[in-house]
């Protein structure tokens, strides 16, 4: 035994850990790296970065639809490279890069060889969807990442029964509480399957109690924004599980969680899943199997994303990997060459559908949606379009307005998307920004004394109801983008308001 990386680490017990494979997961994690920075750098900002940049602009410990770690975040690559959206993505890249190394380490937790390390993390990196969430920087991106750690600190405490990971696991959730509000589902679950499962010592460690009252302390500033505020954020659940309807509701729910984790890793998943629930060997760690069920079971019934379960597939892909690994060792050498060679093949396919879905087409090459859906299923590619059409037409509809009117002109949109666009590339041009939609509608409302609005996409009936004045002077259109956020989108301008925005602006604001 060397004292090289390939030197084997020692558990509490005295039980030796197998090698890492250094190399393999460098490998892997270096070309899962070169195609999220390809990624990052096509096209545009996506419509929740464009919001959070605004949000950025407007500090608070507090947010509609997620917590203060994105909107600093945003700000502060925009500070040190303004709009630059490769650099703006950069955290987002490398967080994911992460999430690739430590599921291979994960399966050294679990016991797991070299050859288990690397098809554990071939299966993250082959998903399009784990893998390639990392191309911008979004809630879930983030999220998911944090999981990854969370659950690796975890296993690692099984193991070695360390309590100091369990602090760090409550650091990263406190950091992650920032960022959404889905990891003390986590949590819970884990409280609840150790219990019956073991190991049972996990909820009574004294270090994880006060890991818990760092993450409420923590998290207590948001808290009290949200009571202040009507507690939006639990509102948003109700929204979410209406857009779920889209991708077939709770139908579709567990197929399609299943499907975002790639081909390889479908099938490594659904192993790992019985792996950890049926293997001697991984006994300590069947609680996470039971963990992953019963959180599928309550986003299934709450309407939750498919992808709420995201964070989980790090853990449960590793286990997935030592237990096929383990069941192909058993094998004779014909049964285990035709084994390898149907799981070559099916790693080669599922990487080839990752750089399949890499943005490598030119933007002349992609198609536009056919309808809402289609844009809908694809929201993360036609999402990136249109902004500098939106922008010119609002920026044109502001230029032909007469020095009186602009004066006491605002912009009211209809979506945060087109806020937050015109926030971003024109807020130096254009009168004050406003809208009504998500988060945006917590940022303020236009003053009383406005006598010109530039509304952006929204209804002429609603406008011609609260208006004497409606024309259309403008027209938004991009052969490219997001229906109803920069396609076939409409500037009017309206004068002679029929009612004070104070009075109006509360029954206007929607999530």
């Amino acid at each position: 035994m060397t004292d090289t990386v390939e030197r084997q680490e020692l558990d509490v017990a005295g039980e030796e850990r197998p090698p890492a494979a250094t190399a393999g997961i460098a490998v892997v994690a270096g070309i899962s790296l070169a195609v999220l920075l390809f990624s990052a750098a096509r096209y545009d900002y996506f419509g929740d970065e464009l919001y959070f940049l605004a949000a950025g602009r407007h500090p608070s410990f507090g947010y509609a639809d997620q917590g203060p770690v994105l909107p600093m975040l945003a700000r502060l690559m925009d500070t040190i490279a303004p709009g630059s959206f490769f650099v703006f993505r950069l955290p987002a890249v490398a967080l994911t890069t992460l999430a690739v190394a430590l599921t291979a380490l994960l399966a050294r937790e679990l016991g797991g060889g070299r050859g288990a390390q690397l098809l554990a993390a071939a299966a993250y990196a082959t998903s399009p969807f784990l893998l390639l969430q990392g191309k911008m920087l979004t809630t879930n991106a983030i999220d998911t990442a944090l999981w990854v750690i969370v659950t690796w600190l975890v296993v690692r405490w099984v193991r070695t029964r360390r309590d100091s990971l369990l602090l760090c696991a409550a650091l990263v959730t406190a950091l992650d509480m920032q960022v959404k509000w889905l990891i003390p589902f986590f949590w819970i679950v884990v409280a609840v399957t150790s219990l019956a499962l073991g190991p049972r010592e996990l909820v009574r460690r004294p270090l994880l109690w006060l890991g818990g009252a760092i993450v409420l302390l923590a998290t207590l500033p948001t808290l009290i924004w949200q009571a202040g505020n009507g507690w939006p954020q639990l509102r948003m659940g109700e929204v979410i599980s209406g857009e779920q309807g889209v991708l077939g509701g709770r139908l579709m729910f567990v197929p399609l969680a299943i499907l975002t984790a790639g081909i390889l890793g479908a099938v490594v998943l659904v192993y790992g899943v019985w792996a950890l629930l049926r293997t001697p060997a991984l006994r300590p760690y069947r609680f996470l199997g039971a963990t992953l069920l019963l959180l599928v079971a309550i986003f299934l019934v709450t309407g939750g994303r498919i992808y709420y379960v995201a964070g989980m597939y790090g853990v449960v892909l590793a286990a997935g990997a030592v237990g096929l690994v383990e069941q192909a060792g058993r094998l004779g050498p014909s049964p285990r060459r035709l084994l390898t060679g149907g799981g070559s093949a099916v790693v080669l396919c599922s990487a080839a559908l990752v750089l399949w879905s890499t943005p490598w087409q030119h933007p002349d090459h992609i198609a536009p949606p056919a309808d809402d859906a289609e844009a809908a299923i694809n929201i993360g590619v036609y999402g990136e379009f249109g902004w500098p059409e939106l922008t010119a037409a609002v920026s044109r509809a502001a230029a032909a307005l007469a020095p009186a009117e602009r004066a006491n002109a605002v912009v009211v949109t209809d979506t945060y998307w087109q806020a937050s666009a015109l926030d971003q590339f024109a807020r130096d041009e254009l009168p004050p920004i406003y809208s009504p939609s998500r988060g945006y509608g917590y940022f303020g409302r236009p003053l009383d004394e406005a006598s010109t609005v530039l509304a952006v996409g929204m209804t002429e009936s609603f406008l011609r109801w609260n208006f004497d004045s409606v024309e259309p002077v403008g027209k938004a259109d991009s052969r490219l983008g997001f229906p109803g956020n920069t396609q076939d989108v409409t500037v009017w301008k309206c004068t002679g308001a029929r009612h004070p925005w104070a009075e109006t602006w509360p029954d206007l604001m929607h999530l």
